[in-house]
């Protein structure tokens, strides 16, 4: 799914109404009703309902909205509060405005002043319409205030299409006290790249895409560099695996991970990377830690480093498919030296995590020495080590563009809806995964797992995205069972196969 910019949404809005073709206010009642039978069919309401709405179409989709629903039932009621902000309202948002005083079941109160703003009960629902992704600078004034009153209650807040003061993209400049705080955002067709990034948390609580039918052909040919991983995605780059296959036919991985007093790492990846398909799989280990290895993992065989407590080897690479290095390897001088070796003399895929990352933030000019194609998989700290600093997750985003373009490889900003920086600009962002998954082994998890797939001969970019969505999907089914706070990183390993056949499940039925 393409994540476009909010002028572009606009672009493709006008493109619709012209050649689906559709009025404006027909498109606009399209999505209030998608945002109706979602609060209808998934919120408790009880009590009060508190719109309130801006001059714009956001306005107007609040408007519609607060007349559904107060067509559909009486079990409680609906008030709306319309700012206009000294703005005539647009075309739409006047046929809805006159549409619903038409129903004299809900009261309108239209209002140029905060003096008479209404108290906002604890149980109240309030539905924010004030403005949605046409603001392109930060409220002030009337808004603000309004902004600053809603944000004072104690009310389950929910925004239509975006949380009212946040900006699309970059909220850098933006004043977060100006910028309303919802638990839910229902948002039309395309997430928002705000929507994605960390710092927007507050503002945006758990987000919903509704389908509003927005014209296929304008979503085909308007590029974007950001994309959302949905399921179809996934299941568009997945293979099959053919009757007659064996295991020569699935790869030759190698793990390089684990060193003395240090080795749930090295199993947790190991583990994860025959469950994720691999069909050999070699660990590179200190001397005195093998035991270790063969018997948590007797599926695997183990390289013997003439170390007993770290790697420093020089390895023999040609029967290897792929290759990862760094989880819990350290950052000794010795092991950084056999880092230096490794990308100099390899030839396949490579995937660096962890102590590998932490041996490139120590030796900077070796990213010029990555081979092409090579994925990092960094938390944000590791991240800062290769980058630099930064202050929000939209640099973070920027600077992981940068160096992936740069250096031609893959960036695989983990964390919450995990950011995929590809050498040719784009960025994908996952939409799977849970706070639960915040836990020690869970990135050696995924190191497995993309490992698996680049040993599989998937490509470095194919490896990196069904990587990171089958992680966060087997986060997400272990979820289900052990809840968010006692999950821990092996249940993610035992949701990989049930993780995998959803994927190929939903092939089969699309």
């Amino acid at each position: 799914m393409k994540i476009f910019s909010t002028s572009v949404i606009a672009e493709i809005d006008r493109y619709t109404i012209e050649n689906e073709p559709i009025a404006d206010i027909d498109l606009m009642e399209r999505a209030s009703k998608a945002v109706f039978s979602y609060i209808i069919e998934k919120t408790v309401l009880h009590g009060k309902v508190m719109v309130f709405c801006g001059p714009g179409n956001n306005g107007g989709d609040g408007l519609a909205v607060a007349r559904m629903l107060a067509e559909a039932d009486t079990r409680f009621s609906v008030e709306v509060y319309l700012f206009p902000f000294g703005k005539d309202l647009t075309a739409s948002a006047r046929i809805n405005l006159e549409r619903l005083r038409e129903n004299e079941k809900v009261p309108v109160y239209l209002t140029e002043t905060i003096e008479y703003f209404p108290v906002i009960p604890c149980d109240a629902l309030v539905i924010d319409a004030l403005f949605g992704s046409g603001v392109n600078r930060p409220l002030s004034g009337l808004a603000a205030l309004v902004v600053e009153r809603i944000n004072r209650s104690f009310a389950y807040v929910l925004s239509i299409d975006m949380p009212s003061g946040l900006l699309g993209e970059d909220n850098r400049q933006n004043f977060p006290e100006n910028i309303i705080h919802s638990r839910k955002t229902l948002t039309f067709q395309f997430p928002k790249l705000s929507f994605l990034l960390p710092e927007n948390e507050a503002f945006i609580g758990d987000f919903e895409v509704l389908d509003i039918g927005l014209h296929p052909d304008a979503i085909h040919k308007i590029a974007s560099p950001h994309y959302f991983i949905d399921p179809e995605e996934i299941t568009m780059r997945i293979s099959h695996r053919k009757k007659y296959s064996h295991k020569g036919h699935f790869g030759h991985a190698l793990l390089i991970a684990g060193s003395y007093g240090k080795m749930g790492a090295a199993i947790l990846a190991s583990k994860a990377c025959l469950r994720s398909g691999a069909g050999l799989l070699t660990v590179h280990v200190p001397h005195g830690t093998y035991p270790v290895v063969q018997t948590a993992v007797p599926e695997a065989m183990c390289e013997i480093d003439d170390s007993d407590l770290m790697f420093t080897g020089t390895i023999d690479l040609e029967k290897y498919s792929a290759v990862a290095i760094g989880p819990a390897i350290g950052q000794k001088v010795n092991t950084q030296r056999g880092f230096h070796r490794l990308i100099n003399e390899i030839k396949v895929p490579l995937i660096v995590d962890a102590d590998g990352i932490n041996v490139l933030g120590i030796n900077p000019e070796w990213l010029n020495e990555l081979p092409e194609g090579t994925i990092l998989t960094p938390h944000p700290k590791e991240f800062s080590r290769v980058a630099g600093e930064f202050e929000t997750g939209f640099e973070r985003v920027e600077q992981a563009v940068e160096l992936a373009k740069k250096f031609k490889i893959y960036i695989v900003l983990k964390g919450a809806h995990t950011a995929i920086a590809c050498p040719t600009g784009d960025v994908w962002f996952n939409s799977t995964g849970n706070p639960g998954m915040a836990t020690a082994g869970s990135g050696d998890v995924l190191t497995g797992i993309i490992l698996a797939l680049l040993a599989q001969s998937y490509s470095p970019k194919d490896a990196a995205i069904i990587g990171v969505y089958i992680h966060g999907l087997a986060g997400d089914r272990a979820k289900k069972h052990q809840g968010e706070v006692a999950l821990i990183a092996s249940d993610i390993i035992e949701n990989l196969g049930g993780a995998f056949n959803q994927i190929y499940e939903l092939g089969l039925t699309t």
